[in-house]
């Protein structure tokens, strides 16, 4: 398949009809939580767009968000936007290895400098750059040398949005974020770096490079698609929230849209997770549920082709889509067990700012009428009594 073709060129020669192409749009739109409307706008934009090259590099992480993503279960998705970008480099899926692969990324970068899709997956360690090394090249060599040539960077999973796992307490290899890597390294020339990067890199600003965070442990594969249709589409980043992350996915609580919420409304809690309440699908707030501070998509979009996602199966949410997830307290402990009675209690998020932490409201259920008026965005650090 030729680079040169238009998507809408590469779709008609795998065989795509016009109405095939037309239900691709409107699963897009449908993706990016787009209005019907919007459908004829994706089909213009697609059958004009270019086939972007991609360039993915994985670092200190367990494969897990390649392995969410090659599960994608939507073939709209799977199968016709990854087989019409350019997916140039990926150390786990590409047949090439050593010398030949680290070739295929020089080429990449070189016939698209400016104008190619960085995709990171893992953390970055700076304690000692021999902790993780791809070809003999430091994973902060290595992101410092492709960021300076990325038309945008996208970074997939918890570990590269908010470096994860790896960055928790005691943080051993000194684990960073793409962003806080860009931000705090971007003037640093890497050590080594290729041919490519010393003819082009010149005036170079890595720090300011448009960044979308995409956050999950592992994120929903959807989701990850999305985020990249969204950019094949319209060649734009999406609208992000504060912390980088596209609204369209991040906007809303798993709380605010999960179907046990009338029970946590009505006060309704499971104490165990073999007593009546939990099989009855009570909320499981008081078994460690993060939902109400936790900012993404599964409870809607949902996992194993929309079948279920952790809190229909039975278990809290571990809030992974959130900066620290792993050292934000007990993953089975509530946020908040201050109310002197929490079965006759709405607990609902209130306030903003993510840096601050998190702020919960504790309000009867006689005032929830109220407080559904008055919940906003973000989380928990001090607790009110409606009295």
């Amino acid at each position: 398949m030729s680079k040169d073709q238009t998507i809408g060129e590469a779709l008609r020669a795998r065989g795509v009809s016009r109405r095939g192409f037309l239900k691709f749009c409107a699963a897009t739109a449908s993706m990016m939580a787009l209005p019907p409307s919007m459908v004829p706008v994706i089909a213009a934009a697609l059958e004009k767009a270019s086939r972007p090259s991609v360039i993915w590099m994985s670092f200190q992480e367990c494969t897990g968000c390649t392995e969410s993503l090659t599960r994608s279960h939507s073939p709209t998705v799977e199968g016709l936007i990854f087989d019409t970008i350019s997916l140039d480099y990926h150390h786990t899926l590409q047949a090439a290895s050593g010398a030949a692969a680290e070739a295929a990324r020089e080429a990449a970068m070189e016939e698209n400098w400016g104008k190619y899709i960085l995709v990171v997956d893992g953390s970055i360690p700076v304690g000692d750059p021999g902790y993780s090394t791809i070809a003999g090249i430091s994973n902060m060599d290595m992101l410092l040398e492709t960021a300076a040539g990325a038309a945008a960077i996208v970074s997939v999973g918890s570990c590269a949005a908010f470096g994860g796992i790896p960055h928790a307490d005691p943080n051993p290899t000194g684990a960073l974020s793409v962003r806080d890597l860009l931000q705090q390294y971007g003037d640093r020339k890497p050590d080594t770096h290729s041919a490519v990067y010393t003819a082009h890199s010149t005036d170079v600003d890595v720090k300011n490079k448009p960044i979308i965070n995409v956050p999950g442990c592992p994120p929903i594969p959807v989701v990850i698609t999305g985020v990249l249709a969204h950019f094949l589409t319209f060649g734009t980043i999406p609208e992000l929230d504060e912390l980088g992350r596209p609204m369209a996915y991040y906007g809303k609580s798993i709380h605010d849209r999960c179907y046990r919420r009338p029970y946590y409304d009505k006060g309704l809690f499971a104490e165990t997770f073999d007593d009546e309440g939990a099989k009855k699908g009570w909320c499981l707030y008081k078994l460690g549920c993060k939902g109400p501070t936790t900012y993404n998509a599964c409870a809607t979009t949902k996992w194993n082709e929309g079948t279920s996602f952790p809190i229909e199966a039975g278990h809290p949410c571990l809030g992974c889509s959130e900066p620290d997830f792993w050292d934000g307290g007990g993953f089975y402990k509530a946020i908040s067990t201050s109310t002197e009675d929490i079965s006759r209690t709405a607990v609902y998020a209130i306030g903003a700012g993510a840096a601050a932490g998190v702020a919960l409201g504790a309000l009867n259920r006689a005032k929830k009428t109220r407080a559904v008026k008055a919940h906003q965005k973000v989380g928990i650090d001090d607790l009110e009594k409606d009295g």
